[in-house]
């Protein structure tokens, strides 16, 4: 130990600690660095949920199949010139769309559609700048290394962005289905895409709010979390089946709630040869509720029901279970969600299926998505937001210990 006054001796084999230099991984440190990567995520996320809010309004107008071109690089401006807007226009009327549907539209009609499937495709581009600059960013900076409670988070965002690339590829594969022999898209491949933008929506949330979490203990799943996971099953079928329901136009018929023009199950739902399409095939009875477009109005609106029944059940369990305060303002909070979304559902159906309101029970089924994943989040880790205070019993439960 040296004295004050005399130097230690220098021992230039010595071995040193290495000095840390801005923009290495050991100068950053990994809270700051989680919350930068976390907050990022989120604004992705936002992205991810806007588009498809956009992606509804461009089914909606009928916009999904006024670009017949998949052109990723140097698409990204719109017609600039008269001829361009000749040539697209042309290329269009090619379509079945144009020929059975849009016959003797003029150019002036087809730009305002032209322009909802374009702004479709410029966000879903910038989703992409805005992922993977950042995420190369955090790659050679070290942050992403930082957040050592987290070693595969590179390869996970990695991930998201090959699932980002496989969307955008379904996304054409699904317009392709609508330039061959039908005016409209494949309701299968409608429902995949949105599913797939569900999952990546979902991964991004999920992913950022782990990072804002930090280290901290899960406790072991319980019988209120694995219920959340089934509500959130139930929320997820019910959109998907909202999504043939679009590919299909089953929205239009049957206009009345809660009966279907008088009864609950209309005959037309179980004709095996639907009579409003001349020279249609016949449809296997198991594949009704998939392609008969008044059996699948049917299923959804039922799934719906069973959707907000699902979500209050989850409110009571969690009035029961041993849950931070705010945990249960998550179910209470999907609940009022359910409701709503569920009064907009039959207000676009009783409408006939209006651009503004169809689009905000899009966005309103996303809604729900996020609070029932925040609370199946949450209740494992009911310490991670600030605010939460300690899990509470219920008060059924501390009726119980008051009286043992």
């Amino acid at each position: 130990r040296s004295r004050r006054g005399i130097q230690p001796s220098h021992d230039p084999h010595a071995s040193t600690p290495p000095v840390s230099r801005p923009g290495t991984s050991a100068a950053a440190p990994a809270a700051s660095s989680a919350r930068a990567i976390a907050l990022w995520l989120l604004a992705c996320a936002g992205m991810v949920f806007a588009i498809t809010v956009i992606g509804a309004v461009t089914r909606l107008t009928g916009s999904g199949l006024s670009m017949v071109e998949w052109r990723p690089l140097i698409g990204t401006l719109p017609p600039l010139s008269d001829a361009e807007w000749q040539r697209v226009f042309d290329l269009y009327r090619e379509t079945p769309e144009y020929r059975l549907r849009n016959a003797g539209m003029d150019l002036a009609a087809f730009r305002e559609i032209f322009f909802w499937e374009w702004f479709h495709r410029l966000w879903g581009r910038l989703i992409g700048v805005v992922f993977a600059v950042p995420l190369l960013w955090f790659w050679l900076s070290g942050r992403i290394r930082a957040v050592t409670w987290m070693p595969g988070l590179g390869w996970s965002l990695v991930g998201l962005l090959v699932l980002g690339a496989l969307q955008a590829v379904l996304g054409w594969v699904m317009v392709l289905s609508g330039l061959v022999d039908r005016p409209s898209v494949s309701h299968y491949r409608l429902a995949a895409h949105l599913g797939l933008a569900l999952v990546i929506y979902g991964l991004l949330l999920w992913l950022a709010w782990r990072l804002l979490a930090g280290e901290r203990d899960v406790r072991p799943a319980q019988g209120i979390d694995r219920l959340g996971w089934a509500v959130l099953a139930v929320v997820g079928l019910t959109i998907l089946w909202g999504a043939l329901v679009a590919g299909l136009d089953a929205g239009i018929g049957f206009n009345t709630w809660p009966l279907m023009d008088g009864t609950v199950l209309p005959r037309e739902a179980l004709a095996t040869v639907p009579p409003w399409v001349t020279g249609a095939e016949p449809i296997a009875a198991w594949l009704l509720p998939l392609e008969n477009p008044t059996m699948v109005q049917f299923v959804h609106r039922w799934l719906g029901i069973a959707a907000l029944a699902a979500v209050t059940l989850l409110w009571w369990a969690s009035r029961r279970a041993v849950l931070a305060p705010a945990v249960r303002r998550l179910a209470a909070a999907a609940v009022a969600v359910a409701i709503v979304q569920v009064g907009l559902g039959v207000a676009t159906l009783l409408l006939y299926v209006p651009v503004a309101l169809a689009a905000a029970h899009q966005a309103g089924a996303l809604i729900l998505l996020t609070v029932l994943l925040g609370f199946a989040f949450a209740a494992r880790r009911p310490e991670t937001a600030a605010g939460l205070g300690r899990p509470e019993r219920s008060p059924e439960a501390a009726v119980g210990a008051t009286t043992a």
